[in-house]
């Protein structure tokens, strides 16, 4: 049997063959929605917290840049150079899944030790512009996180989208159309099937 250029099963048991296909991509295309539902959820929590990080970030920046400016104009850079600790920031990130999408889920920041043997910010703005610094960096460790999960998490939300589309527009219309032509042509048989059967006892009876 062919409809629309396909061959599809025919008789009963391609009528049931093609009800549980069509459960399927019903019950597939809801989980899908459900998928993307909880993924743009996600996806909108991991923007609000990105934005508050970058505007901590951009706002500890500038501060710490004034304070670098003022620290700078009083000591010089030469004691700017020497006051910065020789060590380095270190950032961990640790990963999660959610619905089968791995992303950044949260960042440990540590910022540069400084020894006993390093020197001190000379003035107190250099020691502001420090602090403000390490706050600054932090932020910006942490709106990259939330950023690139936010990313991650709407890629996935657009293909699944696409999924259900694909299901929606497609897969689900041209299975309903083919079980209707199923049933159809059943019923069409079952019909010549009863009129023989009346027209054979009509016959025996005569």
């Amino acid at each position: 049997m062919s409809v629309h250029g396909r061959e599809v099963p025919t008789g009963r048991a391609g009528r049931l063959r093609l009800r549980r296909s069509l459960a399927t991509a019903l019950r597939g295309a809801d989980l899908l929605e459900r998928k993307a539902r909880l993924l743009l959820d996600r996806e909108c929590a991991e923007r609000r917290v990105a934005e508050e990080a970058g505007f901590v970030w951009r706002n500890r920046l500038a501060e710490a840049d004034s304070w670098l400016v003022r620290g700078v104009m009083l000591s010089g850079e030469r004691a700017l150079a020497e006051a910065v600790p020789e060590g380095q920031a270190s950032v961990e990130v640790r990963w999660d899944t959610l619905m089968g999408v791995r992303h950044p889920a949260a960042m440990a920041w540590a910022g540069p030790a400084r020894s006993p043997a390093e020197p001190t910010p000379p003035n107190t703005a250099l020691a502001h512009a420090e602090t403000a610094y390490r706050a600054a960096v932090r932020a910006a460790a942490e709106h990259a996180a939330h950023q690139a999960a936010a990313d991650l998490l709407a890629a996935e939300a657009e293909r699944t989208r696409q999924r259900v589309r694909a299901l929606r527009r497609r897969r689900i219309p041209r299975l309903q159309s083919e079980l209707a032509a199923v049933e159809l042509a059943l019923e069409e048989a079952e019909h010549e099937e009863a009129v023989r059967r009346r027209w054979a006892a009509a016959q025996g009876a005569g």
